[in-house]
């Protein structure tokens, strides 16, 4: 029995090598969600597909569906992202931390997440650009991640209350800044500046966000990890391995 196609616009999250000459390919579709495909012969020098199946690329992309994974039978490269920063560490290894949240993010296969894909794509286009500093393209992705998942941090009221900021304490388990009579044992007293720095990434206020120094930047930047990490509920392995310095932008 023939297996029905689909097409679809995708990016390339990650891939694994399975037996001598094949890939699976992990995507985050448009219209399907997140889906895992058999790309047969990839690894072949005579491949069809050659180097269109990295990661980070941006695909158009059709597929025959699988009962367990789908097979890939044709794709058109977009934007192969991952080319313009593989010279560039902090940004490599932030569009690393990017595509595997986009992945936990997406635990149901096949559910659609429009916003997500966009997000993502966003993300990946503005670090292949290189006008923004890896590190607030990352953070800013981290946020609005979890804001679309609900689990965004209370940057202007108590997390717990609801009383009206600003606030001095933060913390991760309650869900943010928290007021002096909600505070509970553990909390950390970040910087005005760290927070302002968040709802800028959080909003979309990249004037306010370009306008912070790297001590700003770094302490934001452990608040964003920690409070993705806990909701999470286990840690992400590229996160630890992202180089915060500052790359090259043109």
């Amino acid at each position: 029995m023939r297996r029905p196609l689909y097409r679809d616009h995708a990016l390339v999250l990650r891939v694994q090598r399975l037996g001598e000459a094949d890939r699976i390919i992990s995507l985050l579709t448009r219209r399907h969600g997140r889906v895992r495909a058999v790309a047969k012969g990839v690894r072949k020098t005579t491949s069809r597909f050659g180097g269109r199946l990295e990661p980070f690329g941006h695909v158009d992309i059709q597929c025959s569906e699988g009962s367990s994974l789908d097979t890939v039978v044709q794709v058109e490269g977009l934007a192969l992202f991952g080319r313009e920063f593989m010279d560039d560490y902090p940004r490599y290894t932030a569009a690393s931390a990017i595509a595997e949240t986009a992945e936990r993010l997406t635990p149901v296969e096949r559910e659609p997440s429009i916003r997500l894909y966009l997000l993502t794509l966003g993300a990946l286009n503005a670090l292949a650009d290189k006008d923004r500093p890896a590190t607030l393209v990352l953070d800013a992705y981290l946020l609005r991640g979890m804001s679309y998942a609900g689990w965004a941090p209370a940057l202007t009221a108590c997390a717990v209350c609801g009383e009206a900021g600003p606030h001095k304490s933060f913390s991760v388990p309650a869900g943010g800044l928290v007021c002096p009579n909600c505070r509970p044992p553990g909390s950390v007293h970040p910087t005005p500046d760290s927070i302002t720095l968040m709802q800028a990434l959080l909003e979309g206020d990249w004037e306010t966000a370009l306008n912070t120094d790297v001590k700003v930047r770094g302490e934001a930047s452990g608040l964003v990890a920690a409070h993705l990490q806990w909701h999470l509920e286990r840690g992400l392995r590229s996160l630890p391995l992202v180089d915060r310095r500052e790359s090259s932008a043109s």
